[in-house]
This record gives C-alpha cells, sequence and structure tokens, in this order.
C-alpha cells in the first residue's frame, strides 16, 4: 500500500515572523491573516494592501511613467503582458498614491554633496497655452538635485525660495554657485549666504568646464523629454506633485550614465533600501496607519485648486476715469461735458 505525503505550508507574519496566525477572511478575493502576536493584518502574496492587483503591476506602471511612457502605452504593455487592462484614472491614483510615499519616504535624507553648486532655470510648455517657468540647482559633484521649483514668473523671491531650500537638504553653504546672466539670483545668493559664497555668472557653453553650466542643461533637457508625453497639467498643485516624483526619482532610482552607474544619492554617500518603486510599494503599512484606515472617519477637506488660466491670468484693478478742466466750470469727462459742482 502505498504512502501518500502531504506538506503542510506555514504561514509566517510578514511583520514579525511569527506562526501564530489564523485567516482573517478575503478582500476582493485574496485571502488575509490576523497575527496573534503583533495583532496586525497580512497576505501572503505579493498583492498591496487594500487592493487585488499584484505590486508588479503597479511599480511598473509608476516607473514606466516616470520613465517617460504615455498612460496608454502603460496600458498597451500590462494588457500585453498581464492580460490586465486598468483605466487611465487608476494608473492616475498609483502614480498620485506612490508619489506621495517616495516624497515622505525620503524627505528627511541629507546628501554629502560638494562645494560648487549649479543653479538655473526653463520654460517649458504645459498645453500649448500657458507655460511655466522650472527652477532647479543640482550639485556639481554629485548631480544631486538639491531643490526644484516652480513658478509663472522670474523674480528675486522664486530664486530666493530655490536657494533656502537647497540649503535646507544639503545642511551647508557652498564655496560657488554657478548661475546664467538672470538678474534674480543676484540678491538671492547674497540674501542667503551672504559674502560666504561665490557668485559666478557663466553660460552652458564656456570653453573652461569648471565654470560651465552644463550639467543642469542636459539635467533640463532630460525633463523636457520627459514631459512630452505627459498628461496637460491642469492645475499648479498636479504640477507640484510630478515636480516631487521627478526629484525622487531622478536622485534615487535613476542610475546616472557620468556617474559610472550610480544615482546620484548614492554618489552623495546615501544608505538607503527602497532602491525603486518596486521597493517602495512593498514597504509593510506601520501599525498606525493601519489602525487609523478602520477606526478613524475619514473626514477630508480638498484643497482648492486653481485652474492654470485663472493662475497666469491677470487682473486689472478698474481706474476712475480722468476729467479735462475746460475753464469756467466746465470739464470734460468721460460721458461728455458737464458743469463741476463743487
Amino acid at each position: 500500500m502505498a504512502i501518500k505525503e502531504t506538506t503542510t505550508e506555514v504561514i509566517t507574519c510578514k511583520n514579525c515572523g511569527s506562526t501564530a496566525v489564523v485567516k482573517f477572511g478575503t478582500y476582493k478575493g485574496v485571502q488575509r491573516y490576523y497575527c496573534k502576536v503583533c495583532k496586525r493584518k497580512f497576505k501572503v502574496d505579493d498583492t498591496l494592501f487594500h487592493m487585488k492587483v499584484p505590486a508588479e503591476y503597479v511599480s511598473s506602471a509608476v516607473s514606466m511613467y516616470y520613465s517617460g511612457m504615455s498612460v496608454n502605452d502603460i496600458r498597451t504593455y500590462l494588457k500585453q503582458e498581464h492580460n490586465y487592462s486598468p483605466s487611465n484614472s487608476v494608473i492616475y491614483k498609483w502614480i498620485e498614491k506612490y508619489t506621495k510615499l517616495a516624497r515622505k519616504q525620503f524627505r528627511d535624507y541629507r546628501p554629502q554633496v560638494g562645494d560648487v553648486w549649479v543653479a538655473d532655470e526653463t520654460i517649458l510648455n504645459l498645453d500649448g497655452e500657458h507655460s511655466v517657468w522650472f527652477y532647479d540647482i543640482i550639485d556639481k559633484d554629485t548631480r544631486f538635485l538639491l531643490a526644484s521649483r516652480v513658478a509663472i514668473s522670474r523674480t528675486t523671491t522664486d530664486a530666493l525660495r530655490l536657494i533656502e531650500d537647497a540649503q535646507k537638504r544639503a545642511g551647508k553653504a557652498p564655496k560657488q554657485i554657478l548661475t546664467d546672466s538672470q538678474n534674480s539670483y543676484i540678491d538671492s545668493i547674497e540674501k542667503t549666504f551672504g559674502s560666504e559664497t561665490e557668485h559666478i555668472q557663466t553660460t552652458p557653453f564656456k570653453k573652461d568646464d569648471k565654470d560651465s553650466t552644463s550639467e543642469i542643461e542636459r539635467f533640463h533637457g532630460t525633463l523636457k523629454d520627459r514631459t512630452k508625453v505627459f498628461r496637460s497639467f491642469r492645475d499648479i498643485d498636479t504640477l507640484i506633485d510630478f515636480t516631487d516624483g521627478w526629484l525622487v526619482y531622478y536622485n534615487y532610482f535613476r542610475p546616472h550614465e557620468s556617474l559610472n552607474g550610480k544615482t546620484p544619492a548614492e554618489s552623495a554617500h546615501l544608505k538607503y533600501d527602497v532602491k525603486d518603486w518596486a521597493d517602495l510599494a512593498r514597504l509593510p503599512v506601520t501599525k498606525q496607519t493601519e489602525i487609523q484606515t478602520h477606526t478613524v472617519p475619514k473626514f477630508t477637506t480638498r484643497k482648492a485648486k486653481i485652474p492654470m488660466d485663472k493662475t497666469m491670468s491677470r487682473h486689472r484693478k478698474s481706474r476712475k476715469p480722468k476729467e479735462v478742466d475746460l475753464g469756467m466750470g466746465i470739464v470734460q469727462g468721460k460721458h461728455g461735458r458737464h458743469l463741476r459742482l463743487n
């Protein structure tokens, strides 16, 4: 008589490694488990919590988006490779969700950058009618993007906020800052660093590469290439979210050819475990966040978004029509001549 051998799979908790787990129902067809030790719920497959889509699908979509693929091309890829075709709105929700997670994950990192920074600005056409300015400042040695700012004008205030953000991220003052001949940098650098930092105005085509802004010009070329296939930004908030996501992608996920395949963050001696969007998608949800998700009512107030056309438009105050004194108490006004009543 043949003996049939059976194998029982042991389920271990993703969070604490305990085997004291029990089944805790299903959510959208995916089996969930409850750990008696750490009091947390988890899933044993590759799907994300509160989602029935594998993490690979989500991370691939976000990665392809920031690499320059359109949403329609992303849908085509998922359909061909995984026989899954999400709507455009679903993909946008993935991008919005993990852009915020990426910004939160890396907001407290302090790179070890050099003493020469390069600042520049470029104009970006959004939808054929509206344009905005991208202010950026990078470290010349590590190519680390220290700060990025979206503005609808080129003023000293815009440049000042960029410089202050870069100083906060680096935790130091550089010895030199290279810029173009734009006047908004003069007062902003002086106000932030004083005589501690030398301001050098130069061009990307200077023969001496030491004082050239070619690095950030190449960065802006890369940025424009990526935004060609992105959706038209309907408001400033959406544009700022994209800029924050791009900053994380450029610094932490995208290898740089001139850095021998390293990312700017690795060249700046930063140690981090989240190397790509897939690692970010697989980060465990904290216990406090999970408790709040199920016990705290969600009362959210959406911030009013300013349409791009209203943001760009100028509002002029109505002026009181001028009157011309013709003598003898007669004045010429907007609606003809009349007597002045004193």
